[in-house]
């Protein structure tokens, strides 16, 4: 057995304090918060039974960590509501706006320009 699947592997939860799986070898059964989302289901305030973890020498903390929760314990996700949709629609809406022209953009205004590509280069824009 491979160092780092061995130091990741800890079913009983003596090292972490809750069972530790390899990537990949969780069992069945248990599944990671956006595999619920994939079905359908939430986590419905359940505590986390396990978790499956990668070692990794370059991350800070030296391991990439994702928590596990009992499928046949989940919830279905909540439906949107009307308002939901809307405030969701707002949002995106301020995300596309350009501070500087005001107007909409079309696509999301990147967070390192601050302003829409025509406002951040405008030289190039006339020479096109």
């Amino acid at each position: 057995m491979p160092a780092a699947f061995g130091k990741c592997y800890d079913p009983t939860g003596r090292r972490y304090g809750i069972p530790t799986y390899p990537w990949h070898f969780a069992p069945t059964g248990l599944a990671t918060r956006r595999q619920l989302r994939a079905q359908g289901l939430r986590p419905g305030g359940q505590p986390v039974v396990a978790q499956v973890m990668l070692r990794h020498r370059r991350r800070k903390g030296g391991a990439f960590v994702a928590y596990l929760y009992r499928e046949d314990l989940a919830k279905p996700v909540r439906p949107m509501t009307s308002r939901k949709w809307g405030a969701l629609a707002l949002a995106m809406l301020a995300r596309r706006t350009c501070p500087q022209c005001r107007r909409d953009a079309g696509y999301v205004i990147p967070p390192s320009l601050g302003t829409c590509v025509t406002c951040a280069y405008p030289e190039e824009q006339r020479a096109a």
